[in-house]
């Protein structure tokens, strides 16, 4: 005790670095909330999206295609929210699980009434590992993957434009190579959510990255439905 007393600035370093110890595990317990809510978000959506394809499993092709416009009118109206994260925003956020939901329930029917649930499970199950592997890494990682996301936006909008092709043109393995293309830009989507949940210091970013994430899934899992059904063919 005499020694610190007659040395200031042992007693200063030591308090400096019980502060930062401090903040550091604030900063832990911080981030592990966020995250428990992050999860729990992404789960209750994509229950709205079960419930969804339960109630949509018998829509006809213009009720499946006023959910998708429903569903896309509802990811842009939360953008522009001043609180993502309130009461409105959770709405909006459950409201594209579910409106997503009914918009890919008559597919989804079509695979239990021809027998071939299997292929749902099996698509399901391949989601799972991929989401928690590429976001576990995306999560981990120290690397910036800004940059690589702002490639697969643009690679995500020729895919869209290749989507379109195949509409009218017959190009031999063509949905599987769609589904490939689709897989791996989306694998930099879901490190790059992950990082960004990660990186997050406030509960505002909740309702946008879980909106993110189970975007990532919702669109994983139909590539992966789409290999596991016969993509190739």
């Amino acid at each position: 005790m005499a020694e610190e007393s007659r040395n200031p600035g042992t007693w200063f370093d030591q308090a400096s670095a019980a502060d930062q110890a401090a903040a550091a595990e604030r900063e832990q317990v911080t981030q592990r909330a966020l995250f428990a809510r992050v999860m729990f978000l992404v789960g209750v959506t994509c229950g709205f999206a079960a419930a969804g394809a339960f109630i949509g499993k018998d829509f006809t092709g213009g009720w499946m295609i006023g959910a998708w416009v429903v569903a896309l009118v509802l990811v842009i109206a939360s953008a522009f929210l001043k609180r993502p994260s309130g009461m409105l925003g959770m709405t909006l956020l459950f409201g594209v699980g579910l409106f997503l939901g009914m918009a890919v329930g008559p597919v989804l029917n079509t695979y239990v009434e021809a027998g071939s649930a299997q292929v749902l499970w099996q698509a399901a199950g391949a989601t799972g590992l991929f989401i928690a592997g590429f976001g576990a890494w995306g999560y981990a990682t120290r690397r910036d993957l800004a940059p690589l996301a702002r490639i697969a936006f643009w690679a995500l909008l020729g895919l869209i434009v290749f989507g379109i092709v195949l509409i009218f043109v017959n190009i031999p393995g063509g949905r599987l190579i769609y589904a490939i293309l689709g897989l791996a830009i989306f694998a930099v989507w879901t490190m790059f959510d992950f990082q960004r949940l990660r990186r997050s210091r406030t509960g505002d970013a909740a309702v946008p990255i879980a909106l993110g994430i189970f975007l990532d899934i919702f669109n994983v899992f139909l590539f992966f439905l789409q290999i596991f059904g016969g993509g190739g063919r």
